[in-house]
């Protein structure tokens, strides 16, 4: 259990992160028939000389975290997605279904105390959701931000959202009867995780997010089987530039988590960059008014420019 001043810390760190009015979009555009079906696109800010015609930006694909629990919804990372746009990014926001229709029995959790916590994601359709949008963003990015470059396309996510960042990369390398799979690489100049849930098995053993990643998978029954299609330690190499920024003082996704996945990147023929920042909690990496988050824009910038 983290002591009394690391709580607190953590706690003022979160307040700072979600004390940011959100940010409206430019436009949303459906990927979609359901309500959470949707992107939202925010344009780049215009240059120094509004007059002269503008480059092409480069786009960064936002996927949001909250432990894949409906509860939290795109709405509370659009302060980021404003903040890479003001420093030049075209950015798509994505929404996906989330759990949380009804609440988890103490089987499920493994935590009799934790009853009545709403369940992490839905199988298969947070999966669904995030491998339609990534195959619809190229033609909705040519209408709806004509001011986006996707060939220079970074996919970022934060916490659960940065584990959907790794597995949408990974898609080439799914087992064969996977759904999802995709007959060759994404498009990316790569991927920047925040504090991802990269490592299920890691995670479970900490109870990372009161066992999301155990809930996100279905359960004790299907966890095993289910881990191939979904588990980004296990979908490796990718030979796509990956990036994990991990703050070391995180009590929400432990640093361990992120290291885990780097040896079996390791393991697998596979560099991954690991960014370890120093005093650093969870919620810092998408606080626009935070040090943190002019790191990970920094490496957005490496990889898309």
């Amino acid at each position: 259990m983290p002591d009394d001043a690391a709580a607190a810390r953590a706690a003022a760190e979160e307040e700072s992160a979600f004390s940011h009015p959100p940010v409206d979009p430019d436009v949303t555009v459906a990927y979609g028939a359901h309500p959470d079906q949707v992107i939202d696109f925010y344009a780049p800010r215009s240059g120094p000389d509004p007059a002269l015609p503008a480059p092409l930006s480069p786009l960064v694909v936002v996927l949001h975290g909250g432990a894949w629990r409906a509860r939290y919804d795109r709405r509370h990372i659009t302060p980021f997605a404003d903040h890479l746009a003001r420093r030049g990014f075209a950015v798509a926001n994505v929404e996906y279904r989330r759990g949380g229709d009804t609440p988890l029995v103490p089987e499920q959790s493994g935590e009799t105390d934790r009853a009545h916590t709403p369940a992490a994601g839905r199988w298969p359709d947070t999966f669904d959701d995030v491998a339609a949008a990534l195959d619809a963003l190229p033609a909705l990015v040519r209408e709806a931000l004509p001011q986006a470059d996707p060939r220079r396309t970074v996919l970022t996510g934060h916490s659960a959202g940065g584990t959907l960042a790794l597995w949408a990369a990974a898609r080439h390398v799914l087992p064969p009867d996977a759904p999802w799979r995709t007959d060759g690489p994404a498009s990316l100049r790569g991927v920047v995780a925040l504090a991802p849930i990269a490592d299920f098995e890691v995670a479970e053993k900490l109870g990372v997010c009161e066992h999301a990643s155990l809930q996100l998978l279905g359960g004790h029954d299907t966890f095993a089987g289910r881990r191939p299609y979904a588990d980004p330690a296990l979908l490796l190499p990718t030979g796509i530039a990956t990036t994990l920024v991990q703050g070391r003082k995180d009590l929400d996704v432990p640093q361990a988590v992120a290291e885990s996945y780097a040896e079996a990147a390791a393991k697998a023929g596979e560099m991954v960059g690991l960014t370890l920042l120093e005093d650093v909690g969870h919620f810092p990496l998408i606080d626009p008014a935070a040090d943190a988050c002019a790191v990970v824009v920094e490496e957005i910038a490496q990889l898309a420019w």
